[in-house]
C-alpha cells in the first residue's frame, strides 16, 4: 500500500473550515501525534498508526471521526492500492473472546483509491484543481461581501420602513447569527452525503431567498429572509477548507491555502466599498439584487463545473457501483460497516462543541479570542460610516473607499502564509517530525500586537477635522494581523484536540459569530456615548489584553493537555468496555445493509 501522503509528507504543514472552516477554515499542516491508545483491536490499532504516521491535522480534521464508530478503519480513505481495496474485518460477528478469524473465513473489502487513480482528487490535474480552488475561493468571497454589503445604506432601508437603525442593523446581524449556527448542521451532513450535494443546495435556497430582500414590503420580511440566507450561506464557508484539503497534498497546499485564507476577509472588506457606489446612485434594494447576481453566478459555478471532493463519498458511492457490478457484496466502505448510532452522532454533532467550549480552557479561551476579532471587523462596519459619513461628511461611496488598506493588509498577509509554513517546517525537522502544538502560536505572538496598534490608530486620528489617512490606514495593521491571528488558532486547535477538531472548530465558530452579531447591535450606541476616540479604544484595550493569550499557552499548554479528557483520549477510548458489544451489532447492521443496497 502507498499511503496518499508519503512517509516525507508527515512533516509538512484546510474551508472549515473554515473557519470550517468554519466551519472549517484555512490551517497549516502538521503530523498527528497522541490521539487515542492503542489497544487489543487490531483495526483500531492499525487505523490509528497510520493516522500518526502517514496523516496532516487538516486531512484528519476532514476524516468522518464523528460519524463513524472508534473502531472505524481510517486507514481506507488515507492509502491508495493496487487491488483498489484493504482487507476489512469479517462477515461473519466475531465475539470479543475470539483470538483470532476461523480459517477461510470471509472478510469485507474496505474499498480505497487505486494507485494513481483518476478518480482520487489529489490526482486531478494542476489545472482541473485551481480551477476547483478558484470557484471554492470565490463563492467564500462572495459570501463574505454578502455580510457587508448592505452595511452603507443602512439608514436608507431604516428611513423606508419607518424602522429604527438598530432594527435595521440586525438584518447583519441576523445574518452572522446564521454563520455560527449553520455549521452545526451542515458540517454533519457533509460527513454523510458529501460535499458537493450541501453546496449545491444551501446556495441555491440563499439564492432564493435573497430575492424577498431585494423585494421586501416591510422589515420583518427582510429580516427573516436575511436570517435564513445567513444559514443558509454558512454551508459554503464551512466546507471550504476542506474541499481544499480533498484536492491538494499536503506539499502544494501552501499557496491555494493562502489564497483562500484571504476571501473570507477580502470580502467583508470590499463589501462597504461596492455597497456605498452602489446605494448612492441606485438605493438599497440594489445591495440585495447585486448578491442575488453575485450569489447566482457561484451557485451554478460550484453546482454544474465542481464534482464531489469527499474521499469518503467517492468511495461509497464506488463501493455501491462494485456490489452493483459484480454482485458480491463484500465490497464495502467504513461508513457501510461501522456508522455510529444516530443518537451518538446527534450528541456528537451537537453536544461535543459545547462540552469543548465549556470544557476546554484551550478551546474557551481560543474562542473568546476569536470572537473579539470577529466582533471588531464587523464593529468596523458601523465605525467607519459613523466616522467618516456622519464626522467629516463623506458620501456611502467615498467612506467605502476607506476600507481598502484594511483588503491590503488582509491579501498581504495572506501572501505571507506560505513563509509562516516554511518556518513552522523548520521546527518540525528541530522536533524530529512531532513539534508540540505550542509551535502553532509563534505567528499571533508576533502578531497580536498588530491590532491594537492599528486600533489606536484608528482611534485617536478620527477627530472630524484630521486627515482622512489616519482612520483607513489605521486598518492596515488590523487587517494585516487578522489572518495570521485566524490560522494560528485553527491551527492550534486542530493539533491540539487531532480527531476532536471539528468539533472545536465549531464551537469556535459558533461563539465568534454570536458575538459579532451582538457587537453590530450596540457599536452605534458605544459611539455615541463614549465618543469616536474612547469606543475605538475600548475594544483597542481588550484586544491589548487578549496579547496574553498565546504567551499563556505557550507556557501552559502542554500541561493543559496533558490533563485533557478530549485532547488525548477522544471518541477513541469513549467507548469502554461497550465498544465489542456495539462491533457486533455495527456488523449485523452491515450485513443487512450491504446485502440490499
Amino acid at each position: 500500500m502507498n499511503p496518499i501522503s508519503s512517509p516525507s509528507d508527515t512533516t509538512v504543514s484546510g474551508a472549515e473550515s473554515p473557519e470550517t472552516n468554519e466551519g472549517f477554515e484555512p490551517v497549516q499542516f502538521a503530523p498527528i501525534t497522541g490521539g487515542a491508545t492503542e489497544g487489543s483491536n487490531p483495526r483500531r490499532s492499525r487505523s490509528i498508526r497510520s493516522r500518526r504516521e502517514s496523516v496532516d491535522t487538516v486531512t484528519a480534521a476532514n476524516l468522518p471521526f464523528r460519524t463513524l464508530s472508534a473502531n472505524a478503519n481510517m486507514e481506507e480513505y488515507l492509502t491508495e492500492t493496487a487491488e483498489g481495496y484493504i482487507p476489512g474485518p469479517p462477515k461473519s460477528p466475531v465475539s470479543s473472546g475470539d483470538a483470532a478469524k476461523k480459517e477461510g473465513e470471509k472478510s469485507y473489502k474496505l474499498v480505497t483509491f487505486e494507485v494513481d487513480d483518476p478518480g482520487n482528487p489529489k490526482n486531478w490535474s494542476k489545472a482541473r484543481k485551481w480551477y476547483c480552488t478558484f470557484v471554492v475561493a470565490l463563492t467564500c468571497f462572495v459570501v463574505a461581501l454578502a455580510s457587508s454589503i448592505i452595511t452603507p445604506d443602512i439608514d436608507g432601508m431604516a428611513e423606508e420602513f419607518g424602522a429604527s437603525t438598530e432594527l435595521a442593523l440586525a438584518s447583519i446581524s441576523l445574518f452572522v447569527v446564521g454563520f455560527g449556527v449553520g455549521p452545526m448542521v451542515f458540517a454533519p451532513l457533509s460527513e454523510i452525503y458529501g460535499r458537493q450535494v450541501i453546496y449545491g443546495s444551501t446556495l441555491f435556497l440563499a439564492v432564493i431567498f435573497i430575492i424577498p430582500c431585494a423585494v421586501a414590503p416591510n422589515i420583518r420580511t427582510l429580516l427573516v429572509c436575511r436570517a435564513i440566507d445567513g444559514i443558509a450561506f454558512s454551508a459554503p464557508m464551512t466546507l471550504v477548507g476542506g474541499t481544499l484539503a480533498d484536492l491538494w497534498r499536503n506539499e502544494e497546499r501552501g499557496v491555494p491555502m493562502a489564497a483562500f485564507s484571504a476571501a473570507p476577509f477580502v470580502g467583508p472588506a470590499i463589501g462597504p466599498l461596492i455597497g456605498g457606489y452602489l446605494s448612492d446612485a441606485a438605493g438599497w434594494r440594489w445591495l440585495y439584487y447585486i448578491q442575488i447576481i453575485f450569489a447566482g453566478i457561484v451557485w451554478i459555478l460550484i453546482t454544474f463545473t465542481i464534482p464531489e471532493t469527499y474521499a469518503p463519498t467517492i468511495l461509497a458511492r464506488r463501493a455501491k457501483k462494485l456490489r452493483k457490478d459484480t454482485g458480491d457484496d463484500e465490497y464495502v466502505t467504513e461508513q457501510d460497516l461501522d456508522l455510529r448510532p444516530l443518537s451518538e452522532r446527534l450528541r456528537i454533532f451537537l453536544i461535543r462543541p459545547f462540552q469543548l467550549l465549556f470544557g476546554e480552557l484551550i478551546v474557551l479561551l481560543i474562542s473568546l479570542y476569536m470572537s473579539v476579532m470577529y466582533g471588531l471587523l464587523y464593529m468596523f462596519f458601523v465605525a467607519f460610516p459613523i466616522i467618516y459619513e456622519e464626522g467629516k461628511g463623506y458620501s456611502a461611496g467615498t467612506a467605502g473607499l476607506m476600507f481598502i488598506p484594511m483588503a491590503v493588509g488582509t491579501a498581504l498577509s495572506a501572501l505571507c502564509s506560505p513563509l509562516v509554513n516554511k518556518h513552522y517546517l523548520t521546527l518540525v525537522e528541530k522536533y524530529n517530525g512531532k513539534p508540540p502544538a505550542e509551535v502553532r502560536l509563534i505567528p499571533m505572538m508576533l502578531s497580536c500586537w498588530l491590532v491594537p496598534i492599528g486600533l489606536f490608530i484608528f482611534a485617536w486620528s478620527s477627530y472630524p477635522h484630521l486627515s482622512w489617512a489616519g482612520p483607513a490606514f489605521g486598518g492596515f495593521p488590523v487587517g494585516f494581523g487578522f489572518i495570521f491571528l485566524y490560522n494560528s488558532a485553527n491551527n492550534y486547535l486542530v493539533d491540539s484536540y487531532q480527531h476532536q477538531a471539528a468539533s472545536a472548530l465549531a464551537a469556535k465558530t459558533f461563539i465568534r459569530s454570536f458575538w459579532g452579531a451582538a457587537v453590530v447591535l450596540f457599536t452605534n450606541q458605544m459611539y455615541r456615548r463614549l465618543g469616536y476616540q474612547w469606543a475605538s479604544s475600548l475594544i483597542a484595550f481588550l484586544s491589548l489584553a487578549c496579547c496574553a493569550i498565546p504567551f499563556l499557552f505557550w507556557k501552559f499548554g502542554a500541561g493543559i493537555r496533558e490533563r485533557s479528557k478530549y485532547a488525548y483520549s477522544g471518541d477513541d477510548e469513549e467507548q469502554g468496555n461497550g465498544e465489542d458489544v456495539e462491533r457486533e451489532e455495527d456488523l449485523r447492521r452491515a450485513r443487512s445493509y450491504v446485502s440490499n443496497p
